[in-house]
């Protein structure tokens, strides 16, 4: 008897028709996650798709598969944020202002109400099903830092900061920016604009303090 923890799988389906259910399946999946919590039924997600509990099972072969999937297309909004942030500022001069913005941006994607539903799911199951944990984490914090990783390094190809370790620094820049607000909305709660922007150019100033070029070459001496 197939349940909604585990399903022989199939070959998913293809064409435009296909890629169509699909598309709906995850939405629908990731409003019910978001608004039920994991113990949503595949068939109350069929429906609101508008789909046969078939169909689902045609795409994906069970519900966590069908969660990763939410998670993945969560998390690539927000990489894709990140990632319009970047280019904006590939010939940016203004480090502060730069780091600025790549702070907000992070803020933003992280302070979505959907993402912050996904992740509290995601923390309430995590003793039933630990893979869950696995995914938010390939899909979600891990590809963040190497995003981050990356706009840093950017920086200092052009020589605006001098980072010798860039896995502490990224660790870093997420402690004095972004974390507090990760830690609120577990919580259900939130930091006001106002106290967040004083945070984030507080966070910004302790980070150049420690990687400005300026800095490098004084300790050299």
């Amino acid at each position: 008897m197939t349940t909604d923890q585990e399903r022989v799988p199939a070959v998913a389906p293809t064409g435009k028709r296909a890629e169509r259910s699909r598309q709906a399946i995850v939405s629908a999946a990731r409003e019910a996650f978001v608004r039920n919590g994991f113990d949503i039924g595949m068939d109350a997600i069929a429906a609101s798709a508008g789909v046969s509990k078939v169909t689902v099972y045609n795409h994906f072969k069970s519900k966590q598969d069908l969660f990763s999937e939410v998670i993945g297309e969560a998390m690539d909004e927000a990489h894709a944020t990140l990632a319009d942030v970047r280019a904006d500022l590939a010939d940016s001069e203004d480090t502060r202002e730069a780091l600025i913005r790549i702070a907000w941006a992070m803020i933003n994607t992280a302070n979505d109400p959907s993402r912050l539903g996904l992740r509290n799911v995601v923390t309430a199951e995590l003793h039933r099903f630990p893979e869950l944990g696995d995914a938010w984490q390939q899909r979600g914090p891990a590809r963040s830092a190497a995003n981050l990783a990356g706009a840093l390094q950017d920086l200092c190809d052009r020589g605006q900061l001098a980072i010798p370790d860039p896995e502490v620094a990224v660790i870093q820049f997420f402690g004095l920016t972004v974390y507090p607000h990760l830690i609120m909305g577990s919580f259900g709660s939130s930091i006001d604009p106002d106290l967040t922007d004083r945070l984030i150019r507080d966070g910004v100033d302790m980070f150049l303090s420690h990687y400005r070029p300026e800095r490098s070459g004084a300790d050299s001496v």
